[in-house]
């Protein structure tokens, strides 16, 4: 699966994330007809997966997110604390950061 970084097709809902949400960054990629956005906040970070033609398939959803959880440091995260919420082809993928104690 090719992912495709369409952010600047996007702008307008990148603006609107940054200003009405905690994210810190926000980019949208493509990987056929899945929309993929991907935020960082202070404290999480989130995969929203969109297929409005049908059901994302569990097998699509468990190699997004593995692509993205390659590009985090191992330590930031707890793999047991990522949740995952499916709705008619709509996944929220939540991956709680790591508090790292001074």
């Amino acid at each position: 699966m090719k992912l495709v970084n369409v952010t600047n097709s996007h702008s307008r809902l990148v603006k609107q994330q940054l200003e009405s949400t905690d994210a810190e960054l926000v980019k949208v990629y493509t990987a056929g007809n899945i929309s993929i956005v991907y935020t960082e906040a202070p404290q999480h970070n989130e995969l929203l997966l969109v297929n409005k033609k049908r059901a994302i398939q569990q097998t699509e959803i468990d190699e997004i997110k593995e692509r993205f959880l390659k590009r985090l440091s191992k330590n930031s995260y707890n793999e047991n604390d990522i949740t995952e919420i499916e709705n008619d082809g709509i996944v929220e993928i939540s991956i709680p950061k790591l508090i790292k104690n001074p």
